[in-house]
């Protein structure tokens, strides 16, 4: 009955780390069309191109392209058979 009582211990405080800043922009080539060669503007494709993996490499087309061929992207055929 003598037992002496402790405090709990405190954890120790997390190591303060640097917020991490923004992603560095990767070196990438410009998106162009698989399909008919054109640019994408500032570097990345635009959100109404379509990307699609084909033998685990990624092929991007552009609008024109992808509503052209809309029916054969959607059968997921490759666009060698388009």
């Amino acid at each position: 009955m003598d037992e002496e009582t402790h405090p709990p211990e405190q954890p120790e405080p997390p190591e303060q780390r640097e917020p991490p800043g923004p992603p560095e922009p990767p070196d990438a080539e410009p998106v162009v069309c698989a399909r008919c060669g054109a640019a994408a503007e500032g570097g990345s494709a635009p959100a109404t191109w379509i990307c699609s993996v084909e033998n685990g490499v990624r092929h991007y087309f552009c609008d024109d392209c992808a509503r052209e061929h809309i029916r054969s992207i959607e059968g997921r055929l490759d666009s060698d058979w388009w």
